[in-house]
């Protein structure tokens, strides 16, 4: 791979994973509007940007193409609703002051997955994998047994991603057309919500309120942009160091809790963040011995 690949691929991934540590501080300026408005001007504005993007890449055709197939059209009808669910537990969990809480459904995510790729997918899972996974059992157990509650919006967060993943990974569809049909599939429903909005006087975006909707319609921008990025950055790195940097942004989220919003951050909390700090460095490392190892297999040696 090209050093300049990998440079611009660097750039690329970083500004992916960095916008989503800090979309907290956006929502957070949101916090004023009920949450599930928040989301349908999430999925409007998203529309019509994917959608050009799409058609400025002068890929239209792959959207059209998922539309035309039924057995793709429905699962992306069942991703939609993930998607959906996921956005709108983090908007409500941001703007309910449990950024840490969102935070901690990240770090998960990808443990959630790895079980899922074991009892869905028939993967098979290392000694570590398992360990890595029975440590967050173990720290997700730990705190709800200790604070006497479930971290939900943890556990939402990650089970909606993670199966939204699942389903994705089995229909293998582009991530930016995917999301496209997606938003657009959510938008009658969205539309309705609007127009019930707007029969009761209730609606946040408004002339009289010009912050709040210029706030609103950047709902698009920050949804697209990361994606965009992310898109590019996979087109130039090797899924490993990609696997790598995905920490980055639910690690910037739980600065931004901490530093700039005050949330409490008790030892119980500290302990259970430990202990999926640990389960991820296994996981990680973990994931590049067996990385390498597959890459040492696949050299040819040079006959002298």
């Amino acid at each position: 791979m090209k050093d300049d690949n990998v440079q611009s691929g660097l750039i690329f991934g970083l500004g992916a994973f960095a916008l989503w540590g800090l979309i907290p501080i956006y929502f957070k300026m949101l916090e004023g509007v009920p949450p599930l408005e928040v989301l349908s001007h999430r999925v409007f504005w998203s529309s019509f940007l994917l959608v050009g993007f799409l058609l400025l890449r002068q890929r239209l055709g792959e959207l059209l193409e998922l539309i035309k197939s039924p057995r793709l059209l429905g699962w992306l009808v069942l991703t939609s609703l993930l998607i959906a669910g996921n956005w709108l537990c983090f908007i409500w969990g941001v703007t309910n002051n449990r950024i840490l809480e969102t935070s901690l459904g990240y770090y998960i995510n990808p443990l959630l997955s790895v079980l899922f790729g074991y009892c869905f997918l028939g993967e098979r899972l290392t000694r570590y994998q398992v360990l890595a996974v029975t440590i967050a059992v173990m720290a997700v157990s730990m705190q709800v047994i200790l604070l006497g509650k479930l971290p939900w919006v943890s556990f939402v967060l990650a089970l909606c991603f993670a199966c939204y993943g699942l389903i994705r990974k089995r229909i293998n569809v582009d991530a930016t057309a995917g999301l496209a049909v997606e938003t657009l599939l959510l938008m009658p429903v969205v539309m309705i919500y609007f127009f019930w909005l707007v029969g009761n006087d209730s609606h946040a975006f408004r002339l009289s309120d010009p912050q709040t909707s210029i706030l609103l319609a950047l709902a698009g921008l920050v949804t697209t942009i990361p994606l965009v990025l992310f898109n590019m950055a996979m087109q130039k790195l090797p899924l490993t160091v990609m696997g790598i940097m995905q920490y980055l942004a639910p690690s910037i989220s739980f600065l931004v809790g901490v530093t700039i919003y005050n949330e409490p951050l008790g030892v119980v909390q500290m302990a259970t963040f430990g202990l999926i700090w640990l389960a991820l460095g296994i996981f990680t490392l973990d994931g590049l011995i067996r990385h390498k190892r597959q890459r040492d297999r696949l050299k040819i040696p040079v006959r002298e």
